[in-house]
């Protein structure tokens, strides 16, 4: 599993089956037509390791990946799409 930057326009999301954060936030991505990657991390136990390298040791979920590079925990629909500079 990488962790590389997704395209333009699009996100990684980082999530578990059964967290509610993530339910909503793809809900509200799919609302928006945001085009995103989703990764559960218990599926795939290695990207677990990029999670906790951007949460301080912690599996918080959902983890946005940005095309910048950069990430984000638990945003918001707002916080990506002005992120997404959409």
């Amino acid at each position: 599993m990488t962790t590389e930057a997704p395209e333009a326009g699009t996100i990684t999301m980082y999530s578990t089956s059964w967290c509610g954060y993530c339910r909503r936030l793809k809900s509200q991505l799919d609302r928006e037509g945001i085009t995103y990657r989703e990764v559960n991390i218990e599926e795939h136990p290695e990207s677990a390791d990029f999670v906790e390298s951007v949460n301080q040791g912690n599996r918080t979920v959902p983890t946005v990946l940005f095309p910048d590079g950069s990430a984000a925990t638990n945003p918001s629909l707002a916080e990506v799409v002005e992120r997404l500079g959409a």
